[in-house]
């Protein structure tokens, strides 16, 4: 281990940077880092006991003082302990975290700072901004607290402690933000230490319930690398193992003791009423790729952590979680078939329900049929933008491609606010960009339908595949709207195949469901696009062993 180094007056900032086998990017990590400037004082750069090249890179910075490697002798098996090490070793004011796949975007610390100072900050947060790589696609972290263009009222504003925002719960990230060094000593504000997963859940939450003054800024902070296709996945994307999710359970549960403990009841009920509407359909709509045994298990598991939910969380809860909540603790055993289907699509990012529309005895609507007769309680008062309603499409492509929707009836609610028109928004995977057409919406035996059609050139993309999922803009006669995702029908098991484009061209064509069911075009033309669809199918056959 280096020296510990005296700090220098323009220095502020200690960046604790975590590392374990990750020789390959670490360096830039650091770097990042180094960029922002004299405002860090130190990189202190924290090895749990790699056994890669790790150590060889953090050699090659022993040119910069700023840099200090601690290297430990055993694995701790998590993350939280070399964090501790690193806030435990930093000597500034101010402490930053940056995982050693992750970089810190040009300014963060400088832009953070100057937060700090002004408002007289324990803690300031930033946008963190997800990259999903190789395709570089960028989305903004918990949007519905960071960015402004969703709706986010939040960026601007200071509070003291989160209890009149406890919405804040949401945000479990420790890595962008700015911590004051002696809130975290003088709250003994640290990580779980040893194997414990999702240790970010459990820290977040002890600084929350110390109620920090705190800082929601728009600056650009951190970019979280999602590699999807990394030999070793992180710990967030190991969801196909049981085990991921009984961590999650363990960390939740954590969670809502630290407010409980602290004394701030409000929050640990805002706690679990996070998990009802962020985590448990997270996981829950991937269940049809699992295999039974693991169902079985997640199911009681399940059952089990929700069992110990107070009642206003989940009167909190909005009405999918609210109505899944209803149906594990109805339900003893996983359903299977087009039941287990019902839980998944309402659990997808835009819920819906999904026909048949079965009824209990005394006519009301319910999620899953007798002998369970699970209430979809609140259904008649939601407003037209949360109705989970279903649209399912059908597909034809040539020269052209069509689109044919049919949007179902949801227990007559679709029926008495008399839709009158769609609008299909294609939006492209990798790039997020948009084409969109409008249609009338005419009476059909099974609800409304509409199509639209577009050439096919229009969906390709020079040189790679193309992959556009649908959502479906319903208009209603009182000018009112809602979203849905344009869904595969009943029955539907996807298609492959060539057709020929204009001038003869030929094209590679797959229109597949997702796991929750909602309709996926590709589109590959060329050469260049066959050699990617070939690519894709065996490395997703080996990510599959």
């Amino acid at each position: 281990m280096s020296e510990t180094p005296r700090p220098q007056a323009a220095a502020r900032v200690s960046v604790v940077v975590i590392a374990y086998n990750d020789a390959a990017h670490v360096g830039d990590a650091v770097r990042s880092a180094l960029a922002q400037g004299e405002a860090v004082g130190e990189v202190v750069v924290v090895d749990d006991a790699s056994g890669d090249d790790t150590a060889e890179v953090l050699a090659g910075f022993a040119d910069d003082p700023r840099v200090r490697p601690l290297i430990r002798r055993e694995n701790s098996g998590g993350c939280g302990t070399p964090r501790n090490d690193g806030i435990d070793a930093a000597v500034h004011p101010y402490v930053l975290f940056l995982d050693s796949d992750d970089l810190l975007l040009p300014g963060a610390v400088d832009g953070l700072l100057a937060v700090a100072a002004e408002q007289r900050a324990d803690v300031v947060a930033g946008i963190c901004v997800r990259r999903e790589l190789p395709e570089g696609r960028e989305t903004v972290w918990a949007p519905s607290l960071y960015d402004v263009s969703q709706g986010a009222t939040l960026p601007g504003t200071v509070l003291d402690g989160i209890e009149d925002h406890p919405e804040f719960v949401l945000d479990t990230l420790s890595v962008n933000k700015l911590y004051r060094r002696d809130f975290l000593d003088r709250h003994a504000v640290r990580f779980p230490d040893g194997a414990f997963h999702y240790e970010d859940f459990v820290f977040s939450a002890r600084v929350q319930a110390a109620t920090p003054r705190l800082a929601v800024t728009d600056v650009p902070v951190y970019v979280w690398h999602v590699r999807r296709q990394a030999a070793t996945l992180s710990i967030s994307l190991r969801r196909a193992s049981l085990a991921n999710w009984e961590h999650r359970i363990a960390a939740h549960a954590s969670v809502v003791e630290v407010f409980r403990t602290a004394g701030r009841p409000a929050l640990a009920r805002a706690a679990q009423t996070k998990f009802l509407d962020y985590d448990l359909p997270m996981y829950l709509r991937e269940l049809p790729q699992r295999t039974a045994a693991y169902r079985a298990d997640w199911w009681t598991a399940t059952r089990a952590h929700l069992a110990g939910f107070e009642a206003a969380a989940v009167a909190d809860a909005q009405a999918p979680g609210r109505w899944l909540h209803a149906g594990l603790a109805a339900l003893p055993a996983v359903p299977e078939g087009r039941e287990l289907t019902r839980f998944v699509e309402l659990a997808a990012p835009l819920p819906r329900l999904v026909p048949p529309y079965p009824r209990a005895g005394d006519g009301a609507p319910v999620l899953s049929a007798a002998p369970a007769d699970v209430p979809l309680e609140g259904l008649a008062e939601l407003a037209p933008a949360r109705l989970p309603v279903a649209v399912d499409g059908s597909v034809a492509v040539g020269a052209s491609t069509r689109l044919t929707l049919t949007v179902h009836d949801l227990y007559g609610r679709v029926a008495e606010l008399r839709p009158t028109a769609v609008r299909v928004v294609f939006t492209e995977r990798v790039s997020a960009a948009e084409l969109s057409l409008d249609a009338p919406l005419l009476p059909a035996e099974e609800g409304w339908t509409a199509t639209v059609s577009l050439p096919t050139a229009k969906l390709l993309r020079a040189g790679r595949l193309a992959a556009w999922s649908l959502r479906a803009e319903l208009r209603y006669a009182d000018g009112s709207t809602g979203d849905a995702e344009v869904r595969a029908p009943q029955g539907f098991a996807g298609r492959r195949g060539m057709v020929l484009g204009r001038l003869g061209r030929v094209l590679l064509v797959q229109v597949v469901a997702s796991a929750r069911r909602g309709l996926v075009l590709r589109f590959a033309g060329g050469a260049v696009g066959a050699r990617q669809v070939v690519s894709g199918r065996f490395k997703r056959l080996f990510a599959m062993r």
